[in-house]
């Protein structure tokens, strides 16, 4: 729990961050977007083999290879001169991040053999995550107005030193095979870079461009010849049979909707407060403390819900609270009182909380022991792809063209968004069975 903590709070705690880093290393709108895609792109793109990293190295050995990974990366953040530097080491904390995700999931699956105490072993280590994803604003406001922007990445210094003392108490873990296909990986990476270079391109450059429909092309050309690798390898990193169960597939679609939810949300709320309301970073940040709260409350309920009710009904009331996140924030604007503000954030804290624990456990107990570090990679790659997709979009919607903030972009962002939510829970009603 304290490795997904450390690693969703970068996420989060940056966020609020921002406008600092944009004051302090001269970057645009597109650099912000770089500083949190990077890491999510590198994590959704390297989780598809770390799966199987954790799989053959054993899920604590490469726990702590992650882990001690992160905290050297998080180090070059700090110490970054520009821009690009920081770029780049926000790349090499979103591979270590890919590593420690899916060998957390495979610690918690060799721990508990037990259904019911693996489902709620694994709502504590979501709450780690949830937590994190909206207490992350807090303590990145905080450390910004405090100390300034390095000191958010400074803080996992500490923090992963305690891990990897922690981890030396954990029993070895069983190694097993798992195949590593470095060209589907590599043809992953540029897809999903390609895909990214358009979006947030796009928006500043224009889309017909010749630097954004160069990068539209290689996401196509890299995406397919991914298909074609993965069709022919002996042991595919991504397994057709695992994506023809339904118990599979709808989790994946809806970890990659809900990703998109929470995620833009927190990059919007995090430019809105400083950017269109003029708060300081400790006063944006103080604005999250509710929703944490909130989260924090509901991923405790949300097994006994999945319990009671069913995982089905479970994951759908979750995307559709979701969905009226994005609807009621559709409103807001300069002048909107704070308490209403904070009102219409509420279905934004519960959402996620409700369906992540029962999506995550439906998952896992879908497949067999030995294919949970692969599973749960692939889940996280798809919610941390729906997440960098969704600060892309938002991000390219946001920028007016005076370089203010846009509330009619913000809107359409909203929209679309919405809009993918009804279409994932839909799924989910119809090809889930009842439980």
């Amino acid at each position: 729990m304290l490795g997904f903590t450390v690693i969703t709070i970068d996420v989060s705690a940056v966020n609020i961050a921002l406008p600092s880093i944009r004051e302090s290393l001269d970057g645009g709108m597109a650099g912000l977007q770089w500083v949190v895609d990077a890491y999510t792109l590198m994590f959704a793109a390297l989780m598809l083999s770390a799966g199987a990293i954790a799989d053959r190295a054993g899920a604590r050995r490469a726990y702590a290879w992650g882990v001690a990974l992160f905290t050297l990366a998080s180090l070059g953040c700090a110490l970054a001169p520009g821009i690009g530097v920081l770029v780049a080491a926000r790349v090499a904390q979103g591979g270590a991040a890919a590593v420690v995700m899916p060998a957390s999931l495979a610690l918690i699956r060799q721990a508990h053999e037990d259904s019911r105490e693996r489902a709620r072993a694994i709502a504590l280590w979501t709450v780690g995550g949830s937590v994190a994803m909206a207490a992350g604003p807090v303590l990145g406001g905080l450390l910004t107005e405090s100390a300034g922007w390095r000191a958010v990445f400074l803080l996992n210094l500490p923090v992963g030193a305690v891990i990897l003392g922690l981890l030396t108490r954990v029993p070895r873990s069983p190694r097993r095979p798992a195949a590593l296909d470095g060209f589907g990986q590599l043809t992953a990476v540029l897809a999903l870079a390609g895909l990214a270079v358009a979006v947030i391109e796009g928006g500043h450059l224009g889309w017909t461009s010749l630097p954004v429909l160069g990068a539209g092309a290689l996401a196509v050309v890299s995406g397919f010849v991914f298909r074609v690798v993965e069709s022919r390898h002996r042991q595919p990193m991504i397994p057709p049979a695992l994506l023809r169960e339904r118990r599979v597939a709808v989790p994946l679609a809806v970890g990659f909707a809900v990703n998109a939810a929470f995620y833009g949300g927190i990059f919007l709320l995090g430019l809105y407060y400083q950017q269109l309301r003029g708060m300081s970073a400790t006063a944006a940040g103080l604005m999250f403390v509710p929703m944490s709260a909130v989260v924090t409350a509901t991923n405790l309920v949300s097994p006994r819900l999945a319990e009671r009710f069913g995982r089905r009904s479970v994951i759908v009331i979750g995307q559709l609270v979701f969905t009226a996140a994005m609807l009621v924030m559709l409103p807001l604007a300069g002048d909107t009182p704070v308490w209403l503000v904070l009102v219409l954030l509420l279905p934004l804290s519960m959402g996620g909380a409700v369906a992540v624990p029962a999506l995550t456990a439906l998952l896992i107990d879908a497949v067999p022991a030995e294919r949970a570090g692969t599973a749960s990679g692939l889940l996280n790659s798809l919610r941390q792809l729906g997440g960098a997709l969704a600060v892309a979009l938002f991000g390219s919607l946001l920028a007016g063209s005076d370089g203010g903030f846009s509330l009619p972009g913000m809107r359409v962002g909203l929209l679309a968004v919405a809009a993918l939510l009804l279409v994932t829970a839909g799924m989910s009603r119809v090809l889930l069975t009842r439980d």
